[in-house]
C-alpha cells in the first residue's frame, strides 16, 4: 500500500534556501531585518509568514522566479510570477527587441541563450563558428557550453581550451551555485569531464579573458559579453541571457573585415 507523501512546508522549504545561500538564521535576520525568533517560528511551522514577508525573504536570498511561485504555492497563495513560453504572444515584443540586438550586433556573433546554455536564437556569423562541429551536437537544443568543450565540437579548434573552457565551467558552477538546479549540476559535471584535471595556474596576461579560435585555418581571438533582464518578470525571461563576441585584437579585427562576409539575417 502506497503511503502520500506530505510535501514540504514553506517553512522547510525556506530553510533549505537560507542553507544553500550558506546563512545563519542570525545572519538572515540580520539582513532581512526579521527577528530570529520569527524567522526560527516561520521554519518550524509555528508562524505563517505573509505573502508580502515571503517576497522580501525571496530578495534577500535571491530566491529564482519559478522556485519564490513554488514557495508562495507551498504557503497557500497564489504564484506571482508568469512563466510563457518563449514563443508566447503575451512576450513577442521583448522576443523580438532581443532578436533585433542579434542582428545589430552583425558582423560579429551573437547568441541568444536559455538559462540552461540553450541556443533560442543566434545571428548568421554564428554559423561559421560552428562548421566542422558534429552533427548531433547540433541537433536542436544546441547547448552551446557543450558544443565549445565537446571533444568533437569547437574544442579541437581553441587555442587556449584549458582557460575558456575554465572559464565556462566557472559560470556553469556558479549558476549551479545559485539556482541549484539539476541540469545545471549536470552540465558542469559534463564540461568538468571533457576539461580533465586542471593545469597548474598561470598568469593572466591580458585585460580579459579570450576565446582563440582557429576558423577556416585563420586564427581570431574575441572577447565576450552577456546582458540578462535585469527586469524579467516572467520566469522564462529571466534565465535569459545574450552572448555577444567581439574581435580581442587589431590583427582580428582586420582579418575579420577582410575574410569574414556573412549574408545579414538570422542564422
Amino acid at each position: 500500500m502506497s503511503v502520500a507523501v506530505e510535501p514540504p512546508s514553506v517553512g522547510a522549504l525556506l530553510r533549505v534556501w537560507r542553507e544553500r545561500r550558506r546563512f545563519s538564521q542570525q545572519e538572515l535576520s540580520n539582513r532581512s531585518r526579521v527577528s530570529t525568533r520569527h524567522l526560527s517560528r516561520v521554519e518550524t511551522g509555528k508562524a505563517h509568514p505573509t505573502p508580502e514577508m515571503l517576497m522580501h525573504l525571496f530578495d534577500t536570498l535571491d530566491v529564482p522566479l519559478r522556485d519564490r511561485n513554488r514557495l508562495l504555492l507551498a504557503a497557500g497563495y497564489a504564484p506571482r510570477y508568469r512563466d510563457h513560453r518563449l514563443d508566447d504572444a503575451s512576450i513577442a515584443v521583448v522576443m523580438d527587441g532581443l532578436r533585433r540586438l542579434l542582428d545589430a550586433h552583425m558582423p560579429y556573433p551573437a547568441l541568444l541563450l536559455d538559462d540552461h546554455w540553450d541556443v533560442v536564437d543566434a545571428n548568421a556569423a554564428v554559423d561559421r563558428l560552428l562548421n566542422g562541429c558534429a552533427p548531433e551536437l547540433l541537433e536542436p537544443p544546441i547547448n552551446v557550453v557543450r558544443v565549445c568543450l565537446h571533444p568533437d565540437g569547437l574544442a579541437r579548434r581553441i587555442g587556449n581550451l584549458a582557460e575558456w573552457g575554465g572559464h565556462l565551467l566557472q559560470q556553469v558552477s556558479h549558476r549551479a551555485e545559485r539556482t541549484h538546479d539539476r541540469r545545471h549540476h549536470e552540465l558542469a559535471a559534463e564540461i568538468a569531464g571533457y576539461l580533465g584535471e586542471p593545469d597548474a595556474a598561470t598568469p593572466l596576461t591580458g585585460p580579459v579573458i579570450t576565446l582563440e579560435i582557429d576558423v577556416d585555418g585563420t586564427p581570431f581571438r574575441f572577447f565576450s559579453t552577456s546582458a540578462t533582464l535585469s527586469t524579467a518578470t516572467d520566469a522564462a525571461l529571466e534565465g535569459l541571457h545574450l552572448e555577444t563576441f567581439l574581435p580581442a585584437d587589431d590583427e582580428t579585427r582586420r582579418r575579420f573585415d577582410q575574410q569574414w562576409t556573412v549574408p545579414e539575417g538570422p542564422c
